[in-house]
């Protein structure tokens, strides 16, 4: 797996010696000085040139920086992209658009969420690129929800916790693990972990795309009730995973409420859990709900 210094110097060496090629941008983590960074970190280069079909016309370009495992190749308008992994588990993100998106760029006031999060200019031939903002690097902080939003977030997971017993109430344990892992987790739990690392840090972190550096953040007691969502098989131990889920969800939505002057729906909570509850005690050959 090639290093980042190696990888750019590979990059560069190539994209000085074709004419084609008047700019290179690096984007995303790598380009972040406040991003978490490893040895599977992507390369996201975005590549500019003076003529898009010409320089497409052959991916043989990408053989050079080793042996490709896979390829994807994508187009958008001007854009063209080639997503490719190699053999030593460089994975590289290849975007290429013509020399005139620079020059659009250089023009704004404001950057676009993509380039405010963070880029490095690693080539301008053309000088294009000095008009450009400099990136504040929060473009994807954890934002303050509105009141309208957090009280539909906490209405909406209660009301989804009843499919969940339902589900395993009745033995359907693959629609259960779908509502309480899938929708319940990252439509409900997920924005309120996010809105629990706002309130504790300032609103002033990024914790990535579907909970990737939670555990950075969290401390160990609540990363450890976190974990404690997460069961196997067994209709009990989704029981009780669901109860831990409500639990935490409840504790991190409600102090997120005290923070931002937002009023908890305390008695909407309390009549779901009853309803829980119920479903979990009742025969499996009950006929009736009572």
């Amino acid at each position: 797996m090639k290093q980042e210094q190696e990888m750019v110097s590979l990059l560069l060496d190539w994209a000085q010696r074709n004419d084609h090629i008047r700019t290179v941008l690096l984007t995303s983590s790598r380009a972040n000085p406040y991003a978490f960074t490893d040895l599977f970190t992507d390369y996201d280069f975005e590549i500019f040139v003076d003529d898009l079909d010409v320089f497409m016309s052959d991916d043989g370009w990408l053989d050079q920086f080793g042996v490709l495992i896979k390829k994807v190749v994508l187009q958008d308008g001007n854009w063209r992209t080639r997503l490719v992994l190699y053999e030593d588990g460089t994975k590289i993100d290849f975007q290429i658009s013509t020399n005139d998106f620079i020059k659009s760029l250089a023009e704004l006031t404001e950057l676009p969420a993509k380039y405010d999060n963070g880029y490095k200019v690693l080539l301008d031939k053309d000088g294009l690129t000095k008009g450009i903002p400099a990136p504040s690097y929060k473009a994807y902080f954890t934002r303050k929800p509105s009141e309208e939003i957090y009280t539909e977030i906490i209405n909406s997971f209660w009301g989804d916790t009843a499919y969940v017993a339902n589900s395993l109430w009745r033995d359907e344990l693959y629609f259960a693990k779908y509502m309480l892992d899938n929708v319940i987790r990252f439509n409900y739990l997920q924005p309120a972990i996010e809105w629990y690392l706002g309130v504790k840090h300032d609103w002033s972190i990024n914790p990535n795309k579907f909970g990737r550096w939670f555990k950075r953040y969290l401390d160990p007691g609540t990363w450890s009730e976190l974990e404690g969502t997460y069961a196997g098989a067994g209709i009990e131990e989704n029981w009780e995973a669901l109860f831990r889920t409500a639990d935490l969800f409840s504790r991190m939505a409600k102090e997120v409420g005290e923070s931002l002057g937002y009023q908890y729906p305390m008695e909407y909570e309390q009549k779901m859990r009853a309803y829980l509850l119920k479903v979990r005690n009742l025969p499996a050959e009950a006929e009736r709900f009572e």
